[in-house]
């Protein structure tokens, strides 16, 4: 990757986009969507209309919720993100925007598709930068251990689902593998070019999956292939299982002879009575 790099003049590019900072125009981004997130989840806004304040905590929650479960796990405070005055003020302006507007005008902006595949991706920029800061503070604590830069990397992509819905996301697990590699001087690629890489990568699939309202992975084909040569599952499908007896056919709905023969004897029994 690097002679590709090398060959495209793109070495410069991918060592100045490493270093570009996120702050104000792609935190807004990131913020703006975590929040977006908060708005879609049922209830959100009627607890935004009884309390406020539990309202505000959750925004906050969904905007730095992986540096708040990353400093608990690395043995630090899980409130010195929020000596960031600037950070917590713009997710601030953005939660009351998105949920206090008149007319509901911001929110009808930034969910308008075309505004949205914008953000989304932007956002993925900022995703990439906290898995390989994760992996680069666990690294400084633990110099070998690969498994918790995996997992501080991986948490500090996606903490907001493993908060609230418990749901992993792929994208970070995998990112969080790549960098521990490179780290580790596993992976032959130096650390601002797999940052490039693995960001057009990730803003190109969200923006895809968002514009098709998809909720697939982009890693799908290969995890079926890799299924199938570790553990022999079928490809492109999910494995039927010949365990379970098939289902017996349901029973006909026509009644027998002898059932409606029994009928008409209950039915003269009655009238006798």
């Amino acid at each position: 990757m690097e002679a590709v790099l090398g060959v495209l003049n793109l070495g410069d590019f991918a060592q100045n986009f490493s270093k570009m900072g996120m702050f104000p125009v792609f935190d807004l981004a990131y913020y703006i969507v975590s929040i977006l997130y908060l708005k879609y989840e049922p209830g959100s806004v009627e607890v935004s209309r009884r309390s406020p304040v539990a309202s505000w905590l959750c925004a906050m929650l969904y905007c730095f919720g992986s540096y708040i479960l990353a400093d608990i796990m690395l043995g630090g405070s899980p409130i010195d993100y929020f000596q960031y005055n600037s950070h917590i003020l713009l997710a601030s302006a953005v939660w009351y925007l998105l949920f206090y507007c008149p007319l509901n005008l911001f929110y009808k902006c930034v969910a308008f598709l075309p505004v949205k595949l914008v953000l989304v991706a932007l956002k993925e920029v900022v995703r990439t930068r906290k898995i390989a800061a994760g992996v680069h503070h666990a690294s400084h604590a633990y110099h070998h251990g690969f498994f918790i830069m995996v997992i501080v990397g991986y948490v500090k992509g996606d903490s907001t689902l493993i908060m609230f819905k418990f749901g992993p996301t792929k994208a970070s697990l995998y990112g969080a593998i790549l960098f521990t590699m490179q780290e580790a001087h596993w992976l032959p690629v130096s650390k601002s070019t797999l940052i490039l890489a693995f960001t057009f990568f990730m803003a190109s699939s969200k923006v895809v999956m968002t514009a098709r309202h998809s909720h697939g992975s982009p890693f799908a084909l290969i995890e079926s292939w890799v299924c199938h040569l570790l553990f022999g599952s079928p490809l492109g499908g999910s494995e039927e299982d010949h365990h379970h007896p098939p289902a017996a056919a349901p029973s006909s709905p026509l009644k027998t002879k002898e059932e409606l023969s029994d009928g008409a004897r209950k039915r003269k029994a009655k009238k006798a009575e």
